[in-house]
């Protein structure tokens, strides 16, 4: 019971300091994202996006799952209390194949850099800059194994800290760059830059912090061969996964660069900056709720996976869905605040590309989150299979003809089979599904609350910071009467929620204020 507790508290410890520094980069990077978005030109930041869109899609060939397999093992030895030379061969074997490969891939990067930029972009001009995001391969490198020790000795301080120092840098450098009169060029340079502080963090941390620790045993070749080959054996089911998701990803940037303008590509960027902010909304999910579904056994416990897979998607539907729903009626208020009529594409290009996010009221988030939680890497690659699939001729159909709204639709289609037919396989294989009646009555109270806004803003007109401020109070009082009185939500799963996010000190204290009023409206309903 004492182990248990321990067990317990690290966690929801390492869970805080882990949602704390998410925070904090995700909003120091969106202050320097506002920043470069005043300061640089349309095309300048359409070339930026398009220089990163090559090392991105190489990337996918760099880590192989190894990241996954020092995470599983450095935990595994640890809680085993096994010799530290095992630790030590662990982190030097992953540290080695993923350094080897990262520089295999850097100068294939930048070798391939000018038949890229000539043959498939055709934008000469983007291949200096193709060139240069080349070296981010070798960077990740070493920081993205050094994140996967981190987690696996369970100091999720030490990524919180190599987060916020690498937001910093990327807040400052590239806005400072294109100020400086660097253009698109400046803002590459920084990007990398930002890179390369993190990694330089992340190495001496992961030096002083652990390395240094394990002592100083000699490791043969012979010991990091077996190793690498143990973690391999592990990581490279995962990775292939990955890969398949990924390479859609990619491949859809390549159409975009070929068919839109540098211009309209640089509103697009625009628009995703503003739609990650959802993810404050969904990672507070994340990290409190569904890591329960690798404690769960689906064969001796399935009523308790039932009872926590609808708990996921209904509290995730709670915050996710009213969020996306207010970020596109208030898409343009939000942009004209920041930028004026700058990027005059933007607002359009929001309000398109969170509709994915209404997809969680089927169960999209918590089933992407089920799979891998339970080992089903197999059914993971299949999904994700399928997913190319059909993607790939969608995106020739879509993105020719309609060009960066062709690229989100051709996104949100390709996603829609592999979500129904995974939420058929686990209920045909564990007999769960979500409990959607609460989840249509959420939606109901978003979209009222949301066409209240859109009316509101249809006929008030006022400052763009006027509108989006009154907009934002009005969908707010609207949703959070429209879904208690809706019935749903009721006083346990406002007790559910206090419990749930009881650890997470301010985010708690935020989140009472809704509460409160959600209590008070179910008082009233019930006399």
């Amino acid at each position: 019971m004492d182990k248990a507790l321990r067990m317990g508290k690290d966690s929801a410890s390492g869970s805080l300091q882990l949602f704390i520094g998410r925070t904090v980069s995700t909003v120091i990077m969106a202050v320097g994202a506002i920043i470069l978005g005043l300061l640089i030109l349309p095309a300048d930041y359409g070339l930026y996006t398009i220089a990163v869109i090559p090392a991105a899609t190489i990337g996918l060939m760099q880590d192989w799952g190894v990241g996954y397999a020092m995470i599983k093992y450095c935990a595994q030895s640890r809680a085993a209390n096994k010799d530290v030379g095992e630790l030590r061969q662990i982190i030097i074997s992953g540290l080695t194949f993923e350094i080897t490969t990262g520089a295999i891939l850097t100068v294939f990067s930048f070798l391939t850099a000018n038949f890229i930029a000539l043959t498939i972009f055709h934008k000469p001009e983007v291949a200096p800059l193709v060139a240069l995001v080349s070296l981010t391969l070798f960077f990740g490198s070493l920081y993205g194994p050094a994140q996967s020790i981190f987690v696996g000795f369970e100091r999720m301080g030490l990524i919180s800290a190599c987060m916020i120092c690498q937001a910093i840098a990327q807040c400052v450098l590239p806005p400072l760059l294109v100020y400086a009169g660097y253009g698109a060029y400046g803002a590459v340079l920084g990007y990398v830059s930002s890179l390369l502080v993190a990694c330089i963090v992340a190495m001496i941390l992961l030096y002083f912090a652990i390395f240094r620790k394990l002592g100083s045993n000699v490791t043969s070749n012979s010991n990091i061969r077996q190793t690498l080959k143990r973690l391999l054996h592990y990581g490279v089911p995962l990775a292939t996964a990955n890969i398949l998701a990924g390479i859609l990803t990619q491949f859809y940037s390549f159409m975009m660069a070929y068919f839109v303008s540098d211009s309209i590509i640089g509103n697009f960027k625009i628009a995703t900056n503003f739609a990650v902010l959802l993810t404050f909304f969904s990672f507070p999910i994340t990290t409190v709720l569904f890591p329960a579904f690798s404690k769960i056994n689906p064969r001796n416990e399935q009523q308790l996976l039932k009872t926590v897979f609808t708990a996921s998607v209904k509290y995730t539907t709670l915050f996710l869905v009213p969020a996306t729903m207010a970020m596109m009626v208030l898409s343009k208020p939000l942009i004209d605040t920041l930028y004026g009529s700058k990027w005059f594409y933007a607002p359009p290009f929001l309000a398109l590309s969170v509709i994915g996010n209404l997809f969680v009221i089927f169960g999209g988030l918590s089933v992407t989150s089920l799979l891998p939680a339970l080992g089903e890497t197999k059914m993971l690659m299949k999904l994700n299979l399928l997913t190319l699939i059909i993607g790939i001729p969608i995106a020739f159909l879509l993105i020719p003809q309609f060009g960066t709204p062709g690229v989100i639709i051709a996104g949100i289609t390709a996603s829609l089979p592999e979500l129904f037919v995974s939420l058929y396989w686990i209920w045909k294989r564990f007999g769960i599904k979500a409990e959607f009646r609460s989840s249509i009555k959420i939606f109901l109270a978003s979209s009222i609350a949301a066409l209240a806004t859109y009316l509101f803003q249809s006929v008030f007109a006022a400052a763009a910071w006027i509108t989006l401020t009154i907009g934002v109070i009005l969908f707010l009082a609207i949703y959070l009467i429209a879904v208690p009185l809706s019935g749903a939500v009721n006083q346990t799963d406002v007790n559910n929620l206090r419990a749930m996010f009881l650890g997470l000190s301010i985010i708690s204290k935020l989140l009472e204020i809704p509460l409160m009023l959600i209590e008070k409206l179910l008082k009233t309903t019930r006399r």
